[in-house]
């Protein structure tokens, strides 16, 4: 098994994907392991879980800062002093900045719980819902400059039932979360992951 990968988390919620990549690293599913978890939310739950796993959790407050780009220059100055290696956003409810993805090339990941290009941005399970969408699902992408379009990695499909809500439409997509999420990483951790423009190629 080669080098253990290391992994920066940003939260600002529940963290039940943290929940689900900790998991996995702890069970040796994916050869990596969190190094931190950094929240721009004091009270968000994630930070709860890094502690109870023993990882550092970190609240960095972007009112402290004059803008998106000074957040992000933090961010990146702390992600460097624990020699993090991928960036993966799970519920990080804020824009990212050049200076971040600049940092990490193609080294910072998203899910998004649409089958993007479908539904990008806020309440993607309300718009397929409204949209009267047949199947939904999840996508795990690398991160760029605009919103939920970085080029896809790995993607879960799941149908929408008659009688769907929001919530329990969301609680079926979580599923597949959790279970993409870590293996997108895996194949990241594994360097079977290449990026040739919008197209990413998994190698065997």
């Amino acid at each position: 098994m080669g080098k253990e990968l290391k992994i920066g988390v940003l939260i600002s919620g529940s963290g039940s994907n943290l929940q689900s990549i900790m998991d996995a690293c702890s069970a040796g599913a994916v050869n990596g392991r969190v190094v931190c978890v950094i929240s721009n939310k004091a009270d968000a739950y994630g930070l709860e879980r890094a502690r109870k796993a023993g990882i550092p959790a970190l609240h960095l407050d972007h009112r402290a800062y004059s803008g998106r780009e000074a957040y992000d220059e933090a961010l990146v100055a702390t992600l460097r002093e624990l020699d993090v290696e991928l960036v993966v956003l799970a519920g990080f409810m804020r824009i990212i900045t050049t200076v971040l993805l600049d940092a990490f090339p193609m080294r910072v990941m998203n899910i998004h719980p649409a089958l993007l290009p479908a539904f990008p941005g806020l309440h993607a399970q309300r718009q397929a819902l409204e949209y009267g969408a047949k199947v939904a699902g999840c996508t795990v992408h690398f991160v760029d400059c605009g919103t939920d379009t970085g080029p896809i990695i790995l993607q879960a499909a799941v149908p929408v039932l008659e009688g769907d809500t929001e919530e329990t439409l969301c609680a079926r997509i979580q599923k597949e979360e959790h279970r993409i999420y870590p293996e997108a990483v895996r194949l990241f951790s594994e360097g079977l992951l290449q990026v040739d423009g919008r197209v990413v190629t998994i190698s065997a």
